[in-house]
């Protein structure tokens, strides 16, 4: 353990709006999971902060120590708050922010896929919130998470009276989609509690107030979460209407690719799997295979390629690729599985292919993280043919268990999938958005899989692969570095 030495090893509040295991719909939960976890066995003293939602009242809660109330005026109304402090280890604290009229709800953004009509007011809160508990923990680096998070950058900046404490303290913003921005109605501006000065140029939008687009503006410094998806949202028309403050942000952005947590992910030693196995001895793949095809009731057939995709279903996914292909990829004797949920037409099309293959495919609509683990593990073949892909995490997963990714060419698939040549690369990627460009990377990777040893030389170059969270904590710590010299 590296002591904490000021520049050299920050102190850091890390706000986001979830951590696993507290809450989570997605990569976000796990990134800064894990991310904070990484930084604290390096030396760094981590603080954690995120909303006290419902299933943390019922459980985490009743273990924290209160800290303080805090009170705001939101939309010309006074609301209480309160700061609960839950220790994760030696390094590492988790502050959560507790506001049971805000965050007492049975979901985190909104239910039935229709968002909060309160969100502007819940994350106005939670953004102050955050610079309370920089304050309180007297944080040098105050490290925010996607458009919950990205006010308390432009409050900071906006109101620095308001938090003399931190006068010394550096912004830094990560976004992890840039398609996910905060949007609101221009009427919802009271809810910040700033001067209505400060509208222009960090929070307007069209019109309407940007929760996003204030971060960007005002943070100190900004990273997403590839180097390719940096380039690419910079890029007229694939920025969803920020690319141009971007563009005047370029010499203060860049993209680090997130990692994976090898405690969680990791075959030789994964609680979920029926059988561990690893690079230097596969054979646990093959009931691990076996296991899933029972699952979900395919043919018991270890010739089969079993294909999978685990992942939203949801816009700009491939899911349309997919479901253009899955004639062919049946008829070729493969075999297809997925586990994930979102749009209602996608889950109803993928609920009935059991019935239209029996015993060549099987869905389950919904997620269970055991079971995505069991998928990967179980699977020959991961499909991942997003039309856009800030990072992806799956691909990563696959990739330590041995489950060849075919990929489009975007985002962070492009920065971590190396294509499979001669005795080099570890998985398939296609250029075109179509499902003519996806089937030719799928017959590659057939043609792979009927030469055994080949294929088990590109497994293994893909469990070997280093993508764990060290080297991209390295290049965040260097950030903080960098902002504090």
């Amino acid at each position: 353990m590296i002591a904490d030495t000021g520049i050299n090893q920050p102190k850091i509040t890390i706000a986001a709006a979830e951590i696993a295991p507290f809450a989570k719909t997605g990569g976000l939960a796990d990134a800064v999971a894990a991310l904070s976890a990484s930084l604290a066995a390096n030396g760094c003293r981590v603080n954690l902060v995120m909303p006290a939602y419902r299933s943390i009242i019922k459980t985490a809660i009743n273990d924290a120590q209160y800290v303080a109330d805090i009170g705001f005026r939101t939309a010309g109304q006074a609301v209480p708050a309160g700061i609960y402090r839950y220790p994760i280890g030696p390094s590492q604290n988790i502050y959560f922010i507790r506001c049971d009229e805000f965050f007492d709800r049975a979901g985190l953004y909104g239910e039935s896929g229709i968002d909060y009509t309160d969100n502007d007011r819940r994350f106005a809160l939670f953004s102050r919130a955050v610079l309370e508990v920089a304050g309180l923990t007297g944080s040098r680096i105050i490290h925010l998470n996607d458009w919950h998070a990205a006010p308390a950058a432009a409050i900071l900046k906006l109101q620095p009276e308001r938090y003399p404490g931190l006068n010394a303290a550096r912004t830094l913003l990560t976004i992890h989609n840039l398609a996910y921005q905060g949007h609101f109605a221009r009427d919802r501006w009271p809810s910040l509690g700033l001067d209505p000065a400060a509208f222009y140029p960090a929070f307007e939008f069209y019109g309407g107030v940007n929760f996003l687009k204030s971060g960007l503006v005002c943070a100190d410094r900004l990273v997403t979460v590839s180097p390719t998806y940096a380039r690419e949202v910079t890029s007229e028309g694939c920025g969803f209407g920020l690319e141009g403050v971007l563009r005047t942000r370029a010499a203060s952005f860049s993209g680090i690719v997130n990692g994976v947590d090898y405690n969680l992910w990791n075959p030789e030693n994964d609680l979920y799997l029926v059988q561990h196995y690893s690079a230097a001895d596969l054979s646990g793949k093959a009931a691990c295979k076996k296991t899933i095809q029972q699952f979900y009731g395919l043919e018991e057939d270890p010739a089969a390629p079993v294909a999978a995709v685990v992942s939203r279903l949801a816009d700009g996914k491939g899911m349309e690729l997919i479901r253009e292909i899955l004639k062919k990829l049946i008829g070729s004797g493969a075999q297809f599985i997925l586990l994930g949920n979102g749009v209602r037409d996608l889950e109803d099309f993928f609920r009935a292919l059991p019935s239209v293959y029996p015993g060549k495919a099987g869905t389950i609509i919904g997620f269970d993280d055991g079971l995505a683990h069991r998928t990967i593990a179980g699977a020959d073949m991961l499909l991942m043919p997003s039309q856009r892909e800030p990072c992806g995490l799956t691909q990563l997963y696959a990739l330590k268990y041995g489950t060849v990714p075919i990929v489009r060419r975007t985002g962070g698939l492009a920065d971590t999938v190396k294509p499979a040549e001669g005795d080099r690369g570890d998985g398939f990627l296609f250029d075109e958005y179509s499902g003519t460009a996806l089937w030719e990377a799928v017959n590659q990777a057939r043609t792979w899989f009927e030469e055994r040893p080949s294929w088990q030389s590109l497994m293994r170059r893909g469990m070997l692969a280093d993508h764990s969270w060290s080297r991209s904590m390295q290049q965040y710590l260097q950030i903080y570095r960098a902002l504090l010299s």
